[in-house]
């Protein structure tokens, strides 16, 4: 099970920092990915972490502004969101595989003045 959390209402500029709370299945055994969904838009795969949290990419649209983590100690993954814009606005949700089919519930992301 995956729970995504710490979402909310920002402005322009701000930050947020996104939790995802993993359960039921070995943590540490699996890549991890952060998705988002914008009103209207399709499914994008934000970023990506291996297992150690040594390797990460990033979609071009976020890529210098968000950070990808994971304490596997805790069983969390985490998504800092710096710079936010409009754009950004989103579900986001995380998920253990590629395509993003166990992804669980979301977290709102809305950036607004």
């Amino acid at each position: 099970q995956l729970q995504a959390s710490g979402g909310g209402l920002v402005q322009p500029g701000g930050s947020l920092r996104l939790s995802c709370a993993a359960s039921g299945f070995t943590f540490s055994n699996y890549w991890m990915y952060w998705f988002r969904q914008a009103p209207g838009k399709g499914f994008e795969r934000v970023s990506t972490i291996n297992f150690s949290g040594g390797s990460t990419s990033y979609a071009d649209s976020v890529k210098g502004r968000f950070t990808i983590s994971r304490d596997n100690a805790k069983n969390t993954l985490y998504l800092q969101m710096n710079s936010l814009k409009p754009e950004d606005t989103a579900l986001y949700y995380c998920a253990r595989d590629f395509g993003g089919t166990t992804r669980g519930q979301g977290t709102l992301v809305t950036v607004s003045s």
